[in-house]
């Protein structure tokens, strides 16, 4: 079924719209290997790009209850269709909604044994002419947002001593992209929160992995403003980025690059920040 909450600023009350330390500490068991039951993942930015691709790909396996959101109702609805979904519509930058999206999901699927974090919005131009409430959304979408409704979940999947968030974050987040200072910001953000977290939760058996896309074939550009214009690299499709989620979560892996070569400038950027930065000024 989907649940709507949408703007107003004023948080309604839910609406129905229709149904349908040390090496002896544990490590975190990936998700998939924990028993027969039923296991519950919410995926967030459901509605379109990499998080409908994910739910599909999680929609394809048994054992998964799947509680999607998204700020679009009516395409949120085609992909809880398509997956057996419950979806819940929902803009998570306004106050209340992480909480009633995390009562929701406790109330029909149960606990969150995976949550993969996938809303985000980019802009993109001279941080000159970016508007001052688009930083602002930039930033609320991509970081806070998530951050919010991570610390909402943490807790229960601690105490069960079982669970993985997935981050989704970008290449532009790891070497920084010119014309996206903003984004490239949130998305560094996401990743150093990711590395941080992840310490934390040494040995609690709770997970956190580190998505890192390249450019991937979604509407994203054109939400953003401005279409995609560079020669390489090439746009993958978001079902390659959702086959790697897959691939963490059953392996437990704390960080994955799609596809797999950006490794090599992320680690040129880390080793010679200087080259990387003379290289990419030239060839972009």
């Amino acid at each position: 079924m989907v649940h709507a909450f949408s703007r107003p600023r004023s948080v309604p009350g839910p609406q129905v719209v229709a149904p349908d330390a040390d090496h002896a500490r544990p490590r975190p068991r990936p998700v998939a290997d924990r028993g027969t039951r039923t296991r519950t993942a919410l995926v967030t930015g459901a509605s379109s790009g990499i998080g409908a691709a994910v739910a599909r790909r999680l929609g394809d396996e048994d054992g998964w209850r799947l509680v999607l959101t998204g700020r679009d109702p009516v395409r949120l609805r085609q992909v809880a269709d398509d997956t057996s979904a419950t979806a819940f519509a929902a803009d998570l930058t306004l106050p209340g909604a992480d909480r009633q999206l995390t009562d929701f999901t406790t109330a029909t699927s149960g606990p969150v044994d995976l949550l993969v974090a996938g809303a985000g919005v980019g802009w993109a131009g001279e941080f000159l002419d970016m508007p001052p409430h688009t930083i602002d959304e930039v930033f609320d979408i991509n970081v806070l947002a998530t951050l919010r409704l991570v610390r909402l979940l943490l807790p229960g999947m601690v105490a069960a001593g079982t669970g993985r968030v997935v981050l989704i974050g970008s290449l532009a987040g790891s070497v920084a992209v010119r014309d996206e200072a903003v984004y490239s910001a949130a998305k560094a953000a996401v990743g150093a929160f990711a590395d941080s977290l992840r310490y934390e939760l040494r040995g609690t058996g709770v997970g956190v992995t580190h998505v890192v896309p390249g450019v991937v074939d979604t509407p994203f550009f054109e939400r953003r403003g401005t279409p995609y214009r560079r020669s390489r690299p090439r746009p993958v499709p978001p079902e390659l980025v959702a086959d790697a989620v897959r691939s963490a979560v059953v392996r437990g892996r704390d960080e994955v690059y799609v596809p797999s070569w950006l490794r090599l400038p992320c680690r040129v950027r880390g080793a010679a920040p200087g080259l990387y930065r003379r290289l990419a000024a030239r060839f972009g």
